[in-house]
């Protein structure tokens, strides 16, 4: 029986399911309307396969994941334009500027706006192992400040609550359940191998990394957070794999606890018609890796990372 790694991503109206080599998205274009798109996923690693190695792969996937969600995003906001008669379709050039400029902000608020933050206490705390702690510890508030005041957006409420009828269907799929809605209604939102969780895990191991820099100049610093960003990735995202294939540890529970109470903010309990949505995805991406066995319930390994 193959092994297959899905993934998942909520976008709007819709969920986005992926497998080792396809992906489907299924979006609900009107209220009585899903849609369901599958495609092959072409990945780098399967041309370098050294890229697949361990603290290099986290890089990856997380590259990886923005192009398609992008991808994605584009897909699903004219699906539901359309579906409405109103409005101009979005281009995926459109989208993909809307996403970098998204990071270039999203790298300034949560890794050189602390750096400037911690610089402005220098005179008070000059110890380089201290100033780095303060700097984390901003990174850290202003990342669960934004978390919290985007959670309060009702269109970002509505994608919430995608994501969390993705986690319950993934639920339902590992648990070797049929994957209908009254099976899924039951699970969880929340889920050990979740985005959310990395994005936690990156923001504290950011702080075991640049403590390790000593003494530097601000230029030099806000430099170092930008250049080690590879690095911090790939060590979260094997941690992230730990967590997830070891989740009835203990030790394991207590690292994967924090990221769980995040997820209590990114995810929202969805109704019935959502998790149809995100079944349909997951249904699709099964057929679409194994059409002889695309509906059974084989166990897999989940992150959507």
């Amino acid at each position: 029986m193959p092994e297959y790694n899905y993934g998942g991503q909520a976008v709007i109206e819709g969920v986005m399911m992926r497998g080792g080599k396809n992906m489907a998205i299924a979006v609900r274009r009107t209220p009585d309307e899903i849609v369901l798109e599958t495609d092959i996923i072409n990945s780098v690693t399967d041309r370098f396969p050294f890229l697949k190695w361990p603290l290099i792969r986290g890089t990856v996937a997380m590259i990886e994941s923005m192009v398609v969600g992008v991808k994605c995003l584009t897909y699903s906001a004219n699906q539901v334009v359309e579906g409405e008669g109103q409005g101009e379709t979005i281009s995926p050039l459109e989208m993909a500027v809307s996403v970098v400029i998204a990071l270039v902000m999203g790298i300034g608020l949560f890794f050189l706006l602390p750096v400037g933050l911690a610089h402005l206490l220098k005179r008070f705390v000059n110890d380089p192992i201290w100033q780095n702690l303060i700097e984390g510890l901003f990174r850290i508030g202003i990342f669960l400040a934004y978390i919290w005041i985007i959670s309060m957006l009702k269109d970002i409420q509505r994608v919430f609550q995608y994501h969390g009828a993705e986690h319950k269907v993934i639920h339902t799929y590992e648990a070797g359940e049929e994957l209908l809605v009254e099976n899924a209604r039951k699970y969880s939102t929340l889920h050990p191998r979740c985005g959310t969780s990395f994005l936690l895990f990156v923001m504290v191991v950011s702080i075991l990394v640049f403590s390790l820099l000593g003494e530097q100049t601000l230029g030099i610093r806000l430099a170092s957070r930008i250049v080690l960003l590879p690095v911090v990735a790939g060590i979260s995202y094997e941690l992230l794999k730990m967590a997830g294939k070891n989740i009835k540890n203990p030790a394991i529970r207590i690292l994967s606890a924090p990221g769980l109470m995040l997820q209590k903010l990114t995810t929202r309990e969805p109704d019935d018609s959502q998790l149809e949505v995100a079944i349909s995805a997951l249904q699709g991406v099964l057929t679409a890796e194994n059409p002889a066995a695309g509906m059974s319930n084989n166990t897999g390994e989940y992150t959507d990372v």
